[in-house]
């Protein structure tokens, strides 16, 4: 990653994990998605965009592999998605073989212009969570 890159990751990380995420996650209709941590073992909540399509939820991680909450899904997949105020619990599926610039294609306009401004181009990941049902 070169150096303008990583400056930006820093930039990012630090504004979203100070600064708008706690803000956003008080929002009662904001979408969430609570992976558990692989380290402590506790619900993380993180603010995330993206679609439900019939029993599965999209989304694009703008720093993939990077992302915190993607590393806690490849420790443990399964996973709970916040849709409109209410909770559904799924199975977590990183899907590296999709186009992530295609999938924000048909994702929430106003999050994907996000992801493509804040995120590192290349490292985009698509993820797609089944849901129980």
């Amino acid at each position: 990653m070169s150096s303008n890159a990583e400056s930006k990751y820093r930039a990012v990380t630090a504004f979203q994990r100070r600064i708008a995420n706690p803000v956003t996650r008080r929002l009662p209709l904001q979408t969430l998605l609570e992976t558990t941590g692989r380290v402590s073992g506790r619900p993380r909540r993180t603010p995330v965009g993206g679609r439900r399509v019939g029993d599965s939820f999209w989304l694009v991680s703008e720093f993939g592999e990077r992302s915190q909450y993607v590393r806690n899904i490849k420790a443990d997949p399964r996973v709970r998605v916040r849709l409109r105020g209410r909770w559904h619990t799924g199975t977590a599926h990183l899907l590296p073989d999709d186009d992530p610039v295609a999938r924000l294609r048909v994702l929430p306009r106003m999050n994907s212009m996000a992801v493509r401004a804040l995120g590192s181009g290349q490292g985009l990941l698509t993820i797609r969570v089944d849901l129980d049902a």
